[in-house]
């Protein structure tokens, strides 16, 4: 700063590009078809982790490996009111949760470091001082007060609000004088040139006349730290990005940020303006939209595929939409010139069926079923605890088979141990009334099911067994298979309603569907 302040009273130049010539009009984003691709995220830490921010990283991500890049994580922490204690950590840990994790980042490190902006400060404050060395840049002594009632003047000539660049012109002598009692003042950048046209890789070939709508931006802030605009140009100039892929929301202010390079003389990456992931009803998604935090979405047994499958699928950037897809899928078919303008419409109400095909996938494969035997087996013990009477329920092969047989009928492995399949871990309370109301042939149904089962207890199957019941069932006079069907699911689960009767013995076990029929006769 003290630099910087030593320029402000020197003798101004007039602006002018440095290294450009005055009379380039338009920005040359054409890249070495050989250089390296260098992508960044750079969220700010105001809060968790959240699918929108995830689908940013995600196309990044993507991008960066199909052409053989890097994928960096630069946290933007320069407004320090707003930082959220932990949010800086929760982005680089559901990142790996989600199988994306970056090659360079505040916990990684890397050869462009640091990756914290509030780091970086000395490189804001080089810039700032060059932008003031040619006269691009000026200080504002403008109180907060001063400002917050232009606001409120535009406003209520219903207008944009827009800063009325009143320390602008000021004299050597003034910047000296007001110097003297507000020896920080802050950096405003002048918006004089006209703004550059530049091919956006989205939206094609863009311009935005900012000057002739707004004031000249702040671009340091009297306690020395950047605003967005300059932090994001200086640090992707000096951590070398090529393409920079972001929220269609930046798309305007992108006319400033190559103002910005042109003043500095660097060369601006590629642009890629992602248009936006939106709820259902077309709003903007929010970081306090609790349902869509990563963590919570983890916590509640969500597959990090089935995420990325989900915010791919509803956007655009292949040939064809198609559920199912994995990360390595997602990189192969990933083209950039099919992402569209169009907003993409985000409907979690889907996310189970994403979820039930991705934990299919999984089961699937022999290494990823013993992974989810692990983690059912924790899930019970937890759900269920000290209501366990039978530890054998926890064995591996018992736990294979209840994940195998109901594949495809579940949407998450935390299904398993709600109410509906309680049974499944603990014995139901059964009472011989409530199964004589379905029917009077409570033990001639329960003799003949338990003589099925020693005849062929070790050779029974779901298909073996549903033809067995229905003989069953039709040597019974006067009485129905579904009543036999009812007296039997009651029997064993306790419940109305659940998987085929079939399956339920399968799952069970030929001896714990003995001991259920027997203690329910001896009550």
């Amino acid at each position: 700063m003290a630099v910087l302040l030593r320029r402000l009273l020197q003798p101004g130049r007039p602006p002018a590009a440095l290294g450009r010539s005055p009379g380039q009009r338009e920005a040359n984003l054409c890249t070495d078809p050989g250089a390296t691709v260098r992508v960044r995220f750079a969220p700010s830490p105001t809060g968790f982790l959240h699918l929108g921010g995830l689908r940013t990283a995600l196309y990044n991500y993507i991008f960066a490996k199909k052409h053989g890049g890097t994928f960096i994580l630069r946290l933007e922490d320069t407004d320090q009111t707003r930082l959220v204690p932990g949010a800086a950590e929760n982005i680089e840990d559901m990142l790996a949760w989600a199988g994306i994790p970056p090659d360079e980042s505040p916990r990684r490190g890397g050869p462009a470091g640091p990756y914290l902006q509030s780091q970086r400060l000395e490189l804001y404050a080089q810039a700032a001082d060059a932008l003031v060395r040619t006269g691009a840049a000026y200080p504002c002594f403008c109180s907060p007060q001063r400002l917050q009632l232009l606001k409120k003047e535009a406003l209520r000539n219903r207008q944009t609000p827009r800063y009325d660049n009143r320390c602008r012109n000021l004299s050597q002598r003034q910047v000296a004088q007001k110097l003297a009692s507000n020896p920080k003042p802050a950096i405003r950048f002048r918006l004089d040139e006209e703004a550059p046209a530049f091919q956006d890789l989205v939206y094609g070939w863009t311009r935005h006349e900012v000057a002739s709508v707004e004031g000249d931006p702040v671009v340091l802030k009297s306690d020395g730290f950047p605003t967005y605009h300059l932090a994001c140009v200086v640090d992707d100039h000096h951590m070398g990005v090529s393409h920079v892929l972001r929220g269609s929301e930046w798309l305007v202010s992108t006319a400033k940020h190559l103002l910005l390079y042109r003043a500095l003389g660097w060369s601006p990456p590629r642009f890629a303006h992602l248009p936006l992931l939106v709820n259902a009803d077309g709003s903007k998604l929010s970081k306090r939209q609790g349902d869509l935090v990563l963590e919570r979405l983890a916590a509640a047994g969500f597959l990090p595929d089935a995420l990325l499958d989900m915010v791919t699928n509803c956007g655009s950037g292949f040939a064809e939409n198609q559920m199912g897809r994995t990360l390595a899928e997602l990189i192969a078919q990933f083209d950039l010139s099919r992402v569209t303008c169009h907003s993409a419409l985000l409907d979690l109400e889907k996310l189970p069926e994403f979820n039930r095909l991705h934990l299919c996938r999984l089961v699937s494969s022999e290494t990823q079923r013993s992974q989810l035997v692990e983690k059912l087996r924790a899930l019970v013990e937890e759900a269920f605890g000290s209501q366990l009477r039978d530890t054998a329920v926890l064995d591996p092969a018992y736990v294979e088979r209840v994940i195998l047989l109901r594949q495809g009928h579940i949407c998450r492995l935390q299904d398993l141990v709600s109410p509906s399949y309680s049974y499944l871990w603990t014995r139901p309370a059964v009472g011989r009334a409530q199964l004589g109301a379905i029917s009077e042939k409570v033990d001639v149904i329960a003799t003949r099911v338990l003589g099925l089962l020693e005849g062929h207890a070790a050779s029974l199957t779901q298909d073996t067994l549903n033809a067995e019941l229905r003989r069953l069932s039709e040597g019974l006079e006067g009485t129905e298979h579904r009543h036999v069907m009812k007296l039997l699911r009651v029997a064993l689960s306790g419940q109305q309603q659940g998987p085929p009767v079939a399956e339920m013995m399968v799952s069970l076990g030929p001896e714990e569907v003995r001991e259920r029929i027997q203690k329910v006769l001896c009550s």
